[in-house]
């Protein structure tokens, strides 16, 4: 059996990613904020009558969860990603670490701008 990494591990991932979404947060709302949960909405709205959800951070149980809603509006942001950071998803729009590794981050933060680029274009985030 495998040791569970330490929670300090998953504070120090937690850190990183959320760098990541932090760079996004200026024409973003942020929704949450706290030691393990960072996440940002739009502030058009969606036809339900409330923000689009564009992602999020939170440290769980075994793993650092990080979501980024559009890889699920718009899937073909996923084209070419890594084998290695498609591993790393679980469902259709979240990716799940449990310790830092820059190079499958650099990757995360490019397909993170370009999420916001195409919620830009998609008229979810003003210009």
């Amino acid at each position: 059996m495998c040791p569970q990494p330490a929670r300090s591990e998953f504070v120090e991932v937690f850190g990183v990613l959320r760098e990541i979404l932090v760079e996004h947060a200026s024409r973003l709302v942020v929704d949450a904020d706290t030691d393990g949960n960072y996440s940002l909405s739009t502030s058009v709205m969606a036809p339900n009558n409330k923000p689009m959800y564009f992602g999020g951070v939170s440290i769980r149980k075994n793993y650092v969860s990080y979501h980024l809603m559009p890889v699920y509006t718009s899937p073909d942001l996923l084209d070419g990603i890594s084998p290695d950071l498609s591993r790393r998803m679980q469902g259709k729009s979240c990716f799940n670490f449990k310790r830092v590794d820059q190079a499958l981050f650099s990757e995360l933060a490019v397909l993170t701008d370009r999420g916001h680029k195409r919620f830009e274009q998609d008229g979810w985030i003003y210009r």
